[in-house]
């Protein structure tokens, strides 16, 4: 076995013993996990992947249930992609820890395997990463990959494809370059600045799992030492009175009969949180941030109480901001009426959302998919996961009801942000990943 694979999974094991998954642990740039197929002096290396050594199985130390600190059980995104249960903020206390001996073949066999599988992935090009570069960083990579097994309570040694193409295909490509985009923002300003937070804008059609994406990424960056706050536009819908008064005021529009559409967003709620996390730059200032309940009225959903919000300390580093409808614009009325003509108010309505919302976007990450009918089935999917964990939701027949007052703002507004992008963004400063129906990447335009 390669000495050096066999000391990295060591340290794994204790990793995974000694620390939660909120502990942060330094991480390297050095390729010394390559260097048994690399030579150079630091700053060059030239790496042949041929004389990298394959290993056999060795065993990897495990918990069988662990708790996330001060996590509550809404804050985390469901686990069912990757068929698991989310049994954080459970009020179970953590099991007893144990060792696992693999009695078959391990699916990650080699430093070697996992390079050359990093290597085919299909964002590397976008965001200017070659299999030198790659090399070069091979440790950060598979510290984070085995960080993010432990959040999703996965077994490193046994992923299956869909697992390996979601970490190393998806999350970390992305999460790398939001590292590049947050040194460029702050390469803007003299070091005796006060560095505002870059926020990160996230625009991806519900269900495509841009909320365990963003999970994924917030995790990371605190593993990496920094401060950042998640925040989405669910989070600044009406509350259930206000969005009664719209939809009486709106007798004959369904799209604004329920949350969702252009409307039914408190944008002054929104104005204010964002420029608030936006002065946090210093240690010891705090504020809350609002956040929504989905589950209220069954499924309907009101805003949290206040008492519940999270609260989110500077100096914050990076804001990230996700939501379905985030970068739409308005569109030619006429476009409007040949979709839905109940989308001429929701477009009138989204003239005061760039003000609201993407003005504060430095940087713009974009989920596109080839069809929107895709949102149904992923829908469908989240709410039979949550009624599987006892979480008031929808019927089959009410989440048809629900998504198809979605489907004409996706008809309108979509071509228009994958063919121009969202106002104001910097084509330098925005990523595209194209998705499909497995909510995996592809190679795209």
């Amino acid at each position: 076995m390669d000495p050096l694979l066999f000391w990295w999974l060591v340290t794994m094991a204790a990793l995974n013993i000694l620390s939660p998954p909120t502990k942060t642990w330094p991480l390297t740039s050095s390729p010394s996990a390559l260097r048994g197929g690399c030579t150079g002096n630091g700053a060059t290396w030239n790496c042949d992947c041929r004389k990298l050594t394959k290993c056999a199985p060795s065993p990897s130390v495990v918990a069988a249930s662990e708790a996330e600190d001060g996590r509550k059980s809404n804050s985390m995104p469901s686990t069912k992609l990757f068929g698991l249960s989310n049994s954080h903020g459970s009020g179970r206390k953590p099991g007893p820890l144990h060792a696992v001996f693999p009695s078959t073949p391990a699916e990650v066999s080699s430093v070697k395997e996992l390079f050359e599988f990093i290597c085919t992935g299909p964002l590397l090009d976008k965001i200017g990463l070659t299999s030198q570069k790659i090399a070069e960083s091979i440790d950060d990579w598979i510290l984070y990959g085995s960080h993010l097994c432990r959040l999703f309570k996965l077994n490193e040694l046994y992923l299956t494809e869909p697992q390996k193409i979601r970490i190393y295909h998806y999350y970390i490509p992305v999460f790398l370059w939001c590292e590049q985009e947050i040194s460029h923002h702050s390469s803007m300003f003299k070091e005796e600045d006060e560095i505002p937070p870059l926020v990160i804008g996230f625009s991806a059609p519900q269900g495509c799992g841009k909320t365990t994406l963003v999970f994924a990424l917030d995790f990371l960056f605190r593993i990496n030492g920094r401060k950042s706050a998640t925040i989405s536009i669910d989070d600044f819908y009406l509350t259930a009175n206000e969005q009664a008064k719209l939809r009486e005021s709106n007798p004959d529009n369904g799209l604004l009969e329920f949350r969702g559409n252009a409307g039914s967003h408190d944008l002054q709620l929104s104005v204010e949180t964002l420029t608030a996390l936006g002065s946090l730059t210093k240690e010891g200032q705090k504020i809350k941030i609002p956040r929504y309940n989905k589950y209220a009225f069954n499924g309907r959903g009101d805003r949290a109480d206040p008492a519940t919000w999270p609260e989110v300390e500077g100096p914050l580093t990076v804001v990230l901001f996700e939501g379905w409808m985030l970068g739409f614009k308005p569109v030619p009325v006429e476009v409007v009426k040949s979709v839905d003509t109940q989308l001429e108010i929701v477009n009138k309505n989204l003239e005061a959302y760039y003000d609201a919302w993407d003005k504060f976007i430095k940087s713009w990450i974009i989920i596109k998919i080839h069809d929107p009918v895709y949102v149904y089935q992923w829908r469908l999917q989240a709410e039979i996961a949550m009624r599987n964990d006892g979480k008031p939701g929808m019927s089959d027949e009410e989440i048809m009801d629900f998504v198809s007052r979605y489907l004409p703002a996706y008809k309108a507004y979509l071509p228009t942000l994958y063919s121009e992008g969202p106002k104001g963004a910097d084509p330098n400063h925005l990523l595209v990943v194209e998705i499909d129906e497995g909510r995996n990447p592809i190679l795209g335009n």
